[in-house]
């Protein structure tokens, strides 16, 4: 009997008829990929965009690093009461404004950050090998864009 001719993919025609789902799909997979890579240094990706920000930024309240890092302020306090109990910050009354805490990096904070960034470059590398330099380059524009950064 002879075997049924392959079917040809549907998802590429689906992507370019609907970016946004292509998006979705491609949003999702850099996720879990980004979730692995800040697993593999006892972090979650919030927990690591927050010690980032803060290491680059200084003290800053959880309003500020929700509103920055586009994560949810819900998800911001557990993200900060997860970082506290691990000892990676510090929440302390914020002095410009007394209703509010700054959550400040401890020195601990910064020993787990700098494990975390030595292999961002090389997770990079890995996630987004099929794109050329020069297509990074306009992936990151396009997004930003879209962003509006």
């Amino acid at each position: 009997m002879p075997s049924k001719p392959a079917r040809p993919a549907y998802f590429p025609t689906l992507a370019a008829e609907r970016p946004d789902i292509a998006m979705c799909r491609a949003s999702g997979y850099l996720a879990r990929a980004a979730d692995a890579h800040a697993a593999r240094h006892g972090l979650g990706v919030g927990q690591h965009l927050v010690l980032k920000m803060l290491d680059a930024v200084g003290p800053c309240s959880q309003q500020v690093l929700s509103e920055e890092l586009r994560i949810d302020r819900s998800v911001m306090v557990n993200v900060c009461d997860d970082l506290e109990q691990s000892g990676f910050v510090r929440r302390e009354r914020n002095p410009d404004d007394r209703r509010s805490y700054a959550v400040t990096i401890t020195d601990e904070g910064h020993e787990r950050l700098a494990g975390a960034e030595s292999t961002v470059s090389s997770y990079l590398e890995e996630t987004f090998a099929p794109l050329t330099t020069s297509e990074r380059t306009q992936l990151t524009a396009l997004v930003s864009k879209l962003m509006q950064l």
